[in-house]
C-alpha cells in the first residue's frame, strides 16, 4: 500500500539549484528532487557516500503555495593572498512550497519519523537556509495527486490576507511523470538534471528527470467577500441606458 508524506517547505530563504556551476549558483522556482532526497537522507543520518537509490525512486510532486521573491546575492571568497572571485548566488525569499512524497507506507512512515527527529540538520537547499516549523504536516494513505488537491493552502497568513478578495487561488504544480492523471490538462513539460545517483563528494552524479506541470485552484481561508461580490446588482454601468 502506498502513502504520502506531506512537507511544508518554508523559510526566510531557500535555494533549489539544478544547474549551478562555478561562481554562479542559481535556483529553480520550486524545490528539486535532488535537494529533497538530500533532506530525507540527512534526516535519516545517511552519509554522502551511502546509497540513495531507494529515496530517488520515490515519486515527488511540488505545489507552489507562495512563490516568494528572487534574491540575488554577491559573495567574495578568498583563495590565497590575491584572488577574490565574485560569485552570484540566487535564493527564493519568503516562499512556501508543499512537497508530496509518495512511496511504500512503511518507508514513508520511517521518513516521517526521521523528519521530526533528524540525525543531521535539515536545510532548504543550502546550509544557510534553515526551514521554519512545522516541516512535516501529515502522512496520509493514497496517492500524491489526491494529497496535492486536498491539502489546504500552506502560504503564510499574511500572504493569504493580501489576496483576501479571491475566494480561490491558483497554484502551480510540478510533478514526476505519472502523478498528474491523464485527464488533467498539462501546461508544460520540462527536463531537469536533478535526479541524484550519488552524493559522494568524489563521485557526485546526477541524471535527467522529466516533470509535468499543471495548475489547481485552492480555497483561500482568509477570503472576505466585498460588497460588490455580495450584491452584484450594486454595480452601475452608465452605458446600459444608451
Amino acid at each position: 500500500m502506498s502513502a504520502v508524506l506531506v512537507l511544508r517547505l518554508a523559510g526566510p530563504m531557500q535555494s533549489w539549484g539544478a544547474d549551478s556551476r562555478f561562481t554562479r549558483r542559481s535556483t529553480e522556482a520550486f524545490p528539486t528532487k535532488s535537494a529533497l532526497v538530500g533532506l530525507l537522507g540527512a534526516a535519516q543520518g545517511r552519509r554522502r557516500s551511502d546509497p540513495i537509490e531507494d529515496l530517488a525512486e520515490l515519486s515527488l510532486a511540488v505545489r507552489v503555495d507562495q512563490p516568494g521573491q528572487l534574491l540575488h546575492d554577491f559573495h567574495t571568497a578568498h583563495r590565497g593572498d590575491t584572488s577574490m572571485p565574485l560569485s552570484h548566488r540566487f535564493y527564493r525569499a519568503d516562499a512556501a512550497f508543499g512537497a508530496f512524497i509518495e512511496g511504500p507506507d512503511d518507508m514513508i512512515d520511517a521518513l516521517a519519523q526521521a523528519i521530526v527527529r533528524p540525525v543531521f540538520p535539515l536545510y532548504l537547499g543550502r546550509r544557510s537556509c534553515p526551514p521554519t516549523l512545522p516541516l512535516r504536516l501529515a502522512v496520509r494513505e493514497g496517492n500524491a495527486w489526491d494529497a496535492v488537491r486536498e491539502t489546504p493552502w500552506m502560504a503564510s497568513t499574511y500572504y493569504q490576507k493580501k489576496q483576501r478578495h479571491d475566494h480561490f487561488v491558483r497554484m502551480r504544480v510540478v510533478a514526476d511523470l505519472g502523478i498528474i492523471p491523464p485527464e488533467v490538462e498539462k501546461v508544460a513539460q520540462q527536463t531537469l538534471q536533478d535526479m541524484p545517483i550519488s552524493f559522494d563528494s568524489e563521485n557526485r552524479k546526477y541524471t535527467l528527470r522529466t516533470v509535468e506541470e499543471t495548475y489547481i485552484d485552492l480555497e483561500n481561508p482568509q477570503y472576505v467577500e466585498t460588497k460588490l461580490q455580495a450584491h452584484p446588482g450594486l454595480v452601475h454601468d452608465p452605458m446600459e441606458v444608451l
